[in-house]
């Protein structure tokens, strides 16, 4: 996981300058700097702080979005079909999609 490019989505999506989110988080604004330019790590305490502060759990800043519910299985049915059958099906879904 990319916590520099993590930290920076949320505080960007939030609309917080690094200042801000230092102020908040009651951390220096160049160690939030040092972070999202990937320079130091932070330890856990300190991104407890900065979640915090950007409103999120340490289970959410971790947690990376995965595939919809039932893709998995969606997939595995279209891998079944024959040749032609895809193709068809790539027909109806053009068709849906109009």
């Amino acid at each position: 996981m990319d916590v520099a490019a993590r930290l920076i989505a949320l505080r960007e999506a939030r609309g917080y300058t690094t200042n801000r989110l230092a102020n908040l988080a009651g951390v220096s604004q160049s160690f939030v700097r040092d972070i999202e330019r990937r320079a130091k790590r932070p330890t856990v305490e300190t991104l407890s702080l900065l979640c915090d502060a950007l409103g999120v759990s340490l289970r959410d800043f971790f947690d990376e979005p995965g595939p919809p519910p039932g893709e998995d299985a969606l997939l595995r049915r279209i891998r079944r079909l024959t040749p032609r059958q895809q193709e068809a099906l790539l027909h109806f879904l053009d068709a849906l999609e109009r």
